[in-house]
């Protein structure tokens, strides 16, 4: 069939002008389909104490539905829905695809009062002032123990190996466990921690805590410019632990950016691959295998 002029001159303008728009015919109307939840794991409820019911939120990886693999395992403290889970779950995914660490379950523990539940010591003489609550750590620790990791070890396909990683305060409350407890998790990753806490007194206990000569995996602790008395603590604490300790000095990060920046190396570090990976792709590790 002929074109009309009219339609000939416009298709003409169009090659020559602007962006054109062009009538189409018309077509049947799609009504869009029912939106759909997205889901990413599952919430479990469990009591720290009474009347108190604590988010266990779990993250599957890629293809754990299609199969009877068994994964490794990473529990994230302040892993509240509001917290750190789905940064850290959705590192965690991203880091399986790159091939720069492994698939792992990711089981965030959300806590409440930070203070009362990060902190072993009720803190200097300001500090107990200022946060009443603080130093009731090894009830926290209880329940991972005692609750939260039989929970996951009975419900999702582990393979007995697991980390742990967490910050600022939860950093803290992680090397304490690796200095106190350290047969609670295989290895540990602790950013920025805040080792200044009651003028460091969990740094100056290190040596002594380490002289037990109790079996512990790994440490990736890492500071950024919060100062020398934070800075001066993971010293000690990296002095006193010898080659178990991978210190990560980061003073051109903040408190603020530290955590999204180093999440990806600390998760290099706990769960490594053997993949090897092109220099330039920026995934070389500290104290970790290289590419």
């Amino acid at each position: 069939m002929m074109k009309s002029a009219g339609s000939m001159l416009l298709a003409l303008a169009c090659l020559f002008s602007a962006p054109c728009a062009v009538a189409a015919a018309p077509s049947a109307a799609v009504a869009p389909s029912a939106a759909v939840p997205i889901t990413i794991g599952e919430t479990h409820l469990i009591p720290f104490a009474k009347d108190d019911m604590r988010q266990v939120n779990v993250y599957l990886p890629d293809g754990y539905g299609q199969g009877n693999t068994r994964y490794p395992v990473l529990y994230l403290i302040d892993g509240g829905l509001s917290q750190d889970f789905l940064h850290i779950a959705g590192t965690s995914a991203l880091n399986a695809v790159w091939g720069r660490s492994l698939p792992v379950i990711v089981v965030g523990i959300e806590s409440k009062d930070r203070r009362a539940e990060l902190i072993g010591s009720p803190g200097n003489a300001g500090q107990r002032k200022q946060y009443p609550t603080a130093g009731q750590s090894a009830a926290f620790r209880t329940f991972l123990r005692d609750q939260v990791k039989p929970l996951v070890e009975a419900t999702y396909r582990t393979n007995g190996d697991d980390g742990v990683i967490g910050e600022s305060l939860a950093g803290l409350f992680i090397t304490e466990i690796w200095l106190r407890e350290p047969g609670l998790f295989h290895r540990y990753a602790a950013i920025d921690a805040s080792l200044w806490w009651d003028d460091g007194a969990l740094a100056k206990a290190a040596a002594g805590l380490l002289a037990a000569d109790r079996q512990r995996g790994p440490l990736f602790l890492t500071y950024s410019n919060e100062g020398p008395e934070t800075a001066q603590a993971a010293k000690v604490v990296a002095d006193a632990s010898g080659p178990l300790v991978c210190l990560v000095p980061r003073e051109d990060l903040t408190h603020a950016t530290a955590y999204h920046t180093l999440a990806p190396q600390a998760l290099q570090f706990l769960f490594p691959t053997d993949n090897k990976h092109d220099a330039e792709w920026g995934f070389e590790v500290t104290c970790s295998k290289k590419s």
